[in-house]
């Protein structure tokens, strides 16, 4: 068994036992098992899982910080974390963070001060590592934590202790294939996507799948696989290219899910390679390879795909994995601002929607999110890869001239490969029925060699004079309420029920917004770049804000954009600030 908890375990209940004499009292003595149903209804002062609730929002209701006090925020507590790419999430229940750290590292801390209550350490072999290697979240369900280790097993430690409860491996039989992002609990399951095979590998169809397992037991209990198998529907979609080459298309970011309809919410990467013209002839480049660039809708108990979407067929990178908001609204949407309107869209209509940016593409969609209808969509950033979108079906029409058809053909792609949205996360305000995202005003220029295409340095759009932008889409009408430009680019978002939006970005900037505005309130230098996701939580009645900073997956290639700006790299922590206590 290659696993060890703890610095060792021994070490981490020395650390433990210290905390208890200081404190007088257990941490863990109030600790209460987190249901099925609070994970559908979370605890206000909690943060459970990645994006706070099973629905994306990266919402908290909390109101003790607001418009009016939040210049008063002042940082109350901060610890080192593992040098590594920075893009974790911490989770909070009932006192306790729990934070995973580059290389599978996970502590237990108290909340109020950042004091290790325990730490786990996973022993990873020297060799058959994936070159990305970070966690963006963990998962708690009943009284543990669970992970994907990047070994390829999903993992099960005890909440109060951090030893070891099970863990099974996770392998397809031509396995290239690991985590990026944890589990989204859904009935008693972690179900979770992962990246796989690109030029490197055998590949094939049996790389890239979704998994379910029982928490209880870590017994599997489906798959489906994201390259459709030889038999089942979308399979005729790869133009005839044999098993062994059909490649990614992965899913590495955690799925949403609706408890009503029983379905989990996946999003897709693109196909390896991304451009086609060498594997098939002319005639079939307008084939779906499905299910790339899609939002899938999986029945959560079966595994069963009820429907799907897909936006773009991809040639440049552009991938569509990101997380999928769900929101019940009235759909109203503006044509003045909103340039693809589906005909059976009835005015002042209450929805159960799927909505947002899926993509790289920046454009932003509104789905029927029980049947797949496509109901909407628009643009944000400056784009160049999608042409028109029929409005009956969701269908994406791309420009000819976009479609690379020769090697050494350079093309001016927009938006890049980093995307005008890229893994850094939006985040849904009820107070205003809007979403904010953090994008980029970026292109590349792409050059098609005879394995893919190489991406030359980032450069800013057409008519652009900024990198980083942050915007509010109202989810009703398609309206953008505002805009705030940044000549770094922004990273993820936090919004409160005190009426702010909170996000940091690559510049070391931390800021707290006001959402109805826009207008920029409060403002913090932290010690390095913003590279993990935001939350809100409250212990004893105080409101805390946590976000975790350092150096993540693209810091190259975002830094280059501004060589003026020189934030560093690494110094991975959390910082975490309150307003005064008295």
């Amino acid at each position: 068994m290659r696993v060890t908890a703890g610095l060792l375990l021994a070490s981490a209940s020395l650390v433990a036992s210290a905390t208890f004499a200081a404190a007088q009292t257990d941490p863990f003595a109030n600790f209460t098992p987190v249901t099925d149903a609070m994970l559908a209804d979370p605890p206000a002062g909690d943060w459970l899982m990645w994006r706070g609730t099973q629905n994306h929002w990266g919402y908290s209701p909390l109101d003790q910080i607001t418009t009016d006090n939040v210049g008063d925020l002042r940082i109350v507590w901060s610890r080192a974390m593992t040098e590594g790419h920075q893009e974790a999430t911490p989770l909070v229940h009932d006192g306790i963070m729990y934070i995973p750290h580059p290389r599978d590292i996970i502590q237990a801390l108290d909340a109020t001060t950042g004091d290790l209550l325990w730490e786990y350490r996973r022993e990873l072999p020297a060799e058959g590592l994936p070159s990305i290697i970070l966690t963006r979240n963990v998962a708690i369900w009943e009284d543990r934590i669970i992970f994907n280790s990047k070994d390829n097993f999903l993992v099960a430690l005890d909440a109060r202790t951090g030893e070891l409860v099970w863990e099974t491996e996770v392998r397809g039989q031509e396995d290239w294939g690991w985590s990026t992002s944890g589990p989204m609990i859904a009935n008693g399951m972690a179900i979770s996507g992962r990246s796989c095979a690109q030029q490197t590998g055998t590949g094939g169809a049996d790389t890239c799948f979704l998994t379910a397992h029982d928490l209880a037991t870590g017994e599997e209990m489906w798959r489906f696989y994201t390259l459709p198998q030889p038999g089942e529907p979308g399979y005729e979609t790869w133009a005839g290219i044999p098993d062994d080459a059909r490649r990614h298309v992965g899913s590495w970011i955690t799925p949403s899910f609706d408890p009503e309809l029983n379905l989990v919410y996946f999003g897709t990467s693109v196909t390896s390679p991304y451009s086609k013209f060498y594997k098939v002839d002319a005639a079939n480049l307008d084939d779906e390879f499905l299910y790339q660039t899609s939002t899938l809708a999986i029945d959560a108990t079966t595994g069963d795909l009820v429907w799907y979407q897909q936006h773009i067929r991809d040639q440049w990178d552009l991938d569509h994995p990101f997380e999928r908001i769900l929101v019940d609204t009235v759909i109203a949407p503006n044509p003045d601002e909103v340039r693809w309107i589906s005909p059976n869209v009835v005015a002042g209509e209450e929805r159960r929607v799927l909505t947002g940016i899926p993509g790289k593409t920046g454009i932003f969609y509104s789905i029927d999110r029980a049947t797949g209808e496509f109901l909407w969509a628009r643009e944000t950033v400056y784009q160049n890869v999608i042409s028109d979108i029929d409005t009956a079906t969701g269908r994406a029409t791309h420009p000819v001239e976009m479609i690379p058809t020769a090697i050494g053909q350079s093309l001016q792609v927009c938006p890049p490969a980093v995307g005008g949205k890229d893994w850094p996360a939006g985040a849904y305000s009820p107070l205003t029925n809007t979403i904010y995202y953090p994008l980029h005003n970026l292109c590349m220029n792409s050059i098609t060699l005879e394995t893919d295409i190489r991406l030359s340095p980032y450069v800013l759009a057409p008519g652009a004079t900024n990198a980083g932008t942050i915007r509010g889409i109202n989810v009703e009408t398609g309206e953008q309420t505002w805009i705030w430009e940044n000549a770094t680019p922004q990273m993820s978002l936090l919004t409160t029920g005190g009426g702010l939006l909170f996000g940091g970005d690559v510049n070391r900037r931390f800021r707290a917004f006001d959402q109805e505005t826009g207008d920029v309130l409060w403002e913090q230098i932290m010690p390095a770049q913003v590279g993990g996701f935001p939350v809100s939580y409250e212990v004893d009645g105080r409101q805390y804000i946590a976000v975790p900073v350092g150096s993540f997956l693209l810091s190259g290639a975002y830094t280059g954009l501004n060589p003026d700006q020189r934030p560093g790299t690494g110094g991975n922590a959390i910082i975490v600030f309150a307003l005064p206590e008295n």
